[in-house]
């Protein structure tokens, strides 16, 4: 279970989407739309789009494949905003984590 905070909770295995709140949707607390399997409209969160990925993470064991995709989106942006993006770069490290998610009888992507 992750708490979503405001009470709330969910189960990690049914979160499918998580999307920070614009500056001027932010207030009272609220931070992150959760989208959650079986609930038809986004549910609004007082934590941060990364705290509830790393939480997800955690209760799975996997939190530095959270983290390396959490600084993979962090880059692009980054790179987006300067205009200035490495594509390169940008595939050796999404292939890398897709490949390190690939299980030993799925078959590798790339």
């Amino acid at each position: 279970m992750v708490f979503l905070g405001f009470g709330k909770y969910a189960r990690a295995d049914k979160i499918y989407a998580v999307e920070p709140l614009p500056p001027g949707d932010r207030g009272s607390g609220r931070r992150t739309r959760v989208w959650v399997e079986g609930i038809a409209e986004p549910i609004l969160a007082g934590r941060t789009e990364r705290t509830i990925l790393a939480e997800m993470g955690a209760s799975a064991g996997r939190t530095e494949l959270i983290d390396e995709a959490l600084d993979l989106a962090q880059r692009l942006a980054e790179q987006t905003a300067e205009g200035r993006v490495d594509l390169a770069d940008l595939g050796r490290r999404a292939r890398r984590l897709l490949e390190s998610t690939a299980g030993p009888t799925e078959q590798q992507l790339f």
